[in-house]
């Protein structure tokens, strides 16, 4: 009789923030975007425009968030840590500038921004040195605005989704993003006061689309390519059978959080 042999130890937070590197054009290819209805709310929890405001926007990666605010008519500085994030930024987005830098150091000015914004990055900084940091290079008034695309797990096939994910990395995936959805953790100082908004949203795409999404999350980049190779390869015949034509609905709900600097 074979067994399945235990998931590996969890990746340090380290390694996880570091292995989208050398996955930057499938990231930049397969990874959701975010609905208009986004920055419709951001602009209203902010109290203030996008259009003419000077945005940094910090984790920027390959540019997905980044295109979005510039095409709302933000003045975008987009802040990147890593090599192969910037490099494929700079190849889709040669015109936008960027600088290298993270959230805990932010290589920008005192009280020069309107906006700053983090898409899926804040939980990779050290809130004790990026809270501070966004404090100082935000104006009075200006505004800190974090979001995080999340799986909606009352949709049933993504919920059975996540349970086989989870089992395959050791993890319960449903008390992480229950976990992860906390407003409380996004400043454990208390130093800024969140509104809070969900917005749901959903895009079609095929299902190697959907595996190479998946395959992009850092736990996987993380898993040994054999295992990694098996699980993405049974999981497609998981959603073959729920989606026989081979395009899957994918169904999120943004997380949003703004706080304003007094």
């Amino acid at each position: 009789m074979t067994t399945t042999p235990p998931p590996p130890p969890p990746p340090s937070p380290a390694a996880r923030a570091h292995s989208f590197n050398s996955a930057a054009a499938q990231y930049a290819a397969n990874r959701p975007s975010y609905p208009p209805a986004l920055f419709d709310a951001v602009e209203e929890l902010a109290g203030r425009s996008l259009s003419g405001a000077r945005v940094v926007d910090v984790g920027a990666g390959t540019g997905i968030a980044t295109a979005l605010l510039h095409a709302r008519g933000a003045d975008v500085l987009a802040v990147e840590p890593g090599a192969g994030m910037a490099a494929e930024f700079r190849r889709a987005l040669p015109r936008l500038p960027l600088v290298r830098g993270n959230g805990n150091a932010l290589p920008v000015t005192d009280a020069s921004a309107d906006f700053v914004t983090y898409a899926q990055a804040w939980h990779w900084t050290d809130t004790a040195r990026s809270v501070p940091e966004a404090l100082r290079v935000l104006r009075p008034g200006g505004a800190l605005a974090l979001w995080w695309n999340g799986d909606a797990l009352d949709v049933e096939w993504l919920a059975e989704a996540a349970v086989r994910i989870g089992r395959f990395l050791g993890a319960d995936i449903v008390a992480q993003q229950r976990d992860g959805r906390r407003t409380e953790l996004a400043d454990p100082s208390g130093r800024l006061r969140f509104s809070r908004r969900e917005v749901r949203w959903s895009r079609r795409v095929t299902i190697d689309t959907h595996l190479a999404n998946i395959g992009s999350h850092s736990a996987f980049l993380l898993t040994p390519e054999d295992r990694r190779a098996a699980f993405l390869a049974e999981e497609r015949g998981h959603l073959l059978r729920v989606f026989p034509d081979g395009v899957v609905e994918e169904t999120y709900d943004v997380l949003l959080l703004v706080a304003t600097k007094p």
